[in-house]
């Protein structure tokens, strides 16, 4: 068998793998593999075909680490009104507990509050700014005068 078949074969794995897996980095090394195949059909010997998948395998994980690593203003997914519907609403909160956390009654259920800031929380208005697990992380909303 040709070393380039090889190569294409292994490019083949990668790529149902990457589709049985969901991981776009397997991807990238398909691209790496594929770069393996194409130094074979130039006519490299074997141990510069796989230095060549491995460094064009290696920069492609490492691009594609970079391109879907997330900026540090981007919010959290479970911060995002798109993802999660909860976030944005107002939710009224008699009593904290000294741990920052209070017991709510949200969509008719019980929920646990957990206040985000600097200053102690005191009783009121809050919006829900993040949903962590069944935990409500919130902030003082704004009054009507505040906007």
């Amino acid at each position: 068998m040709a070393e380039s078949t090889l190569w294409w074969i292994i490019t083949g794995v990668l790529v149902a793998l990457e589709l049985a897996t969901g991981t776009f980095y397997l991807l990238m090394l398909a691209i790496g593999s594929i770069a393996g195949a194409l130094a074979a059909h130039g006519g490299l010997g074997t141990q510069v075909q796989m230095a060549v998948a491995a460094v064009v395998g290696g920069v492609a994980v490492f691009a594609c680490y970079l391109v879907r690593r997330r900026r540090p203003g981007d919010p959290s997914p479970r911060a995002d009104r798109s993802v999660n519907l909860d976030v944005g609403e107002v939710v009224q909160i008699e009593h904290w507990q000294a741990d920052g956390t209070a017991q709510i009654r949200y969509r008719g259920a019980p929920w646990t509050a957990v206040f985000r800031g600097r200053a102690a929380p005191a009783p009121g208005r809050y919006r829900v700014v993040e949903l962590e697990g069944s935990r409500l992380i919130v902030e003082p909303a704004p009054g009507p005068l505040d906007h």
